[in-house]
């Protein structure tokens, strides 16, 4: 394979220039001809395709976001949409395409491998939703910009007595929710993934009152419930003082960590040595600190399994 694309789609995450960098440096290193392809899957059916050298991804691995940008492209949906992606890519030489995003991005890439592009997929999203993979990249990074915001408003909170809501992200999935209100030591984290009533939430702070505690976090996926609903709830059944706050897209952004730097870089290293080899139709995954691939039907159709073990942990040690 002489030449080959990368692009980013859907949501941004920490981590994936960090993919990009190794993408475009180790297929330099074979001596394959790398294009980067702009906003995504738009970016093909623009013919928005840059060439890359080494330099390209200079001083890149530490930033977050992605330099060749993303955008969700409805197009991308259609028969229509896709026949033009594919014939854009053959017409401009493009043998093998390695896209970085979440599950809606790996179906566009299964679609042009029907139509005769070699894709692999890399695993990018902040969710921590996919199945087959045990990490996403850029999932490291947002429990940890969760947890930062956890700390510095549990300063503040002991500080007034009163009892901070935080929304996090996570439609479908709470494992930010699960994971950063772990380490944080969240007296309440609330998953769309555990069915909870609200009179359940009032017992707990009952108890929550008679152990003397008087401030305290609950940390809520946007899934399982709004942040200043429960706020206006608890303080209409309870005297606690309470704060609600939503983070939003700060938590897609920042620095990637060390380890979805090095997520990003171990999976994009491994994509390209597929297409090295002519292999396409896969997805790359970290299956027990082991980089692995599959194919992309099969691992996108593995029903996803919520950590319940992790999550009576998370409620036995508050």
């Amino acid at each position: 394979m002489k030449k080959i694309g990368v692009l980013t789609s859907g949501g941004d995450a920490p981590g994936m220039n960090a993919a990009i960098r190794a993408v475009v440096r180790s297929a330099l290193s074979r001596g394959m001809e790398v294009y980067g392809i702009e906003n995504g899957y738009a970016g093909v059916l623009n013919k928005d395709f840059i060439p890359m050298g080494a330099r390209s991804v200079s001083d890149t691995i530490q930033r977050g976001g992605t330099i060749l940008r993303t955008a969700r492209c409805k197009e991308m949906m259609t028969d229509e949409g896709r026949d033009l992606a594919a014939r854009n890519l053959k017409e401009a030489g493009i043998e093998g395409l390695i896209v970085i995003g979440g599950d809606g991005s790996f179906h566009g890439a299964e679609a042009l491998c029907r139509r005769g592009i070699a894709c692999i997929g890399l695993p990018g999203t902040i969710d921590n939703d996919l199945a087959y993979t045990d990490y996403t990249i850029g999932f490291d990074t947002a429990c940890n910009t969760v947890l930062d915001a956890i700390n510095r408003l549990r300063d503040t909170m002991s500080s007034h007595n009163r009892v901070s809501i935080v929304e996090v992200m996570g439609r479908n999935c709470g494992d930010i929710a699960l994971y950063a209100g772990l380490g944080g030591g969240a007296e309440i984290i609330l998953v769309p993934e555990v069915p909870y009533t609200r009179q359940e939430i009032l017992d707990y702070l009952g108890d929550f009152r008679k152990s003397g505690k008087r401030s305290g976090i609950i940390v809520v996926a946007e899934g399982a419930g709004h942040a200043g609903e429960l706020e206006e709830f608890i303080k209409k059944n309870t005297d606690l003082d309470v704060k609600s706050i939503i983070l939003g897209h700060v938590q897609r952004g920042g620095s990637p960590s060390n380890f979805d730097r090095y997520l990003g870089t171990a999976m994009g290293a491994y994509a390209v040595g597929l297409l090295a080899k002519n292999i396409g139709n896969r997805i790359v995954g970290i299956k027990n600190n082991e980089i692995f691939d599959m194919d992309i039907i099969e691992g996108i159709s593995i029903p996803r399994k919520f950590n319940k073990k992790l999550y009576d942990v998370a409620k036995t040690v508050v």
